[in-house]
């Protein structure tokens, strides 16, 4: 069964989410930054035996590139080259807030949002590229 690793890259924490069977889960949230980030996801990766990886790309809502969408397709350049995995770049706009209204409809407390938003981000951008496969990407 297909393992796939979802990577919602950000400035100061990135999330991470598993899917299997077709079903997205948050996994964990990251503080490492460079080459400690991109260790740490390859080790990741070994542990959970993914066979791809999807990197959230966060352009604009305009659809529009900025330093984020950069940084994001270094990553997964990285990504690619460290772990020799396959690695995809998917739509992320949205996914935070999707995220953080969803944990406010769960009851999560704001401290508690925090500490888990960016897995959870991670997991809605993986399940939307996980959804997209039956239809054809």
């Amino acid at each position: 069964m297909n393992r796939t690793m979802g990577i919602d890259p950000g400035s100061k924490r990135t999330g991470v989410a598993i899917g299997v069977g077709g079903i997205a889960s948050p996994l964990r949230v990251l503080t490492e930054t460079g080459e400690d980030l991109i260790r740490r996801i390859a080790e990741l990766a070994r542990e959970e035996a993914v066979t791809e990886i999807v990197v959230g790309d966060p352009r604009r809502l305009d659809g529009s590139e900025g330093p984020a969408a950069e940084a994001a397709r270094h990553l997964a350049g990285t990504l690619a080259a460290s772990t020799g995995l396959p690695v995809t770049m998917w739509d992320e706009r949205l996914t935070t807030s999707e995220a953080e209204r969803s944990l406010v409809g769960a009851g999560v407390r704001r401290k508690r949002r925090r500490d888990v938003v960016d897995k959870v981000a991670a997991s809605v951008m993986l399940q939307s590229y996980l959804d997209a496969g039956s239809r054809g990407r």
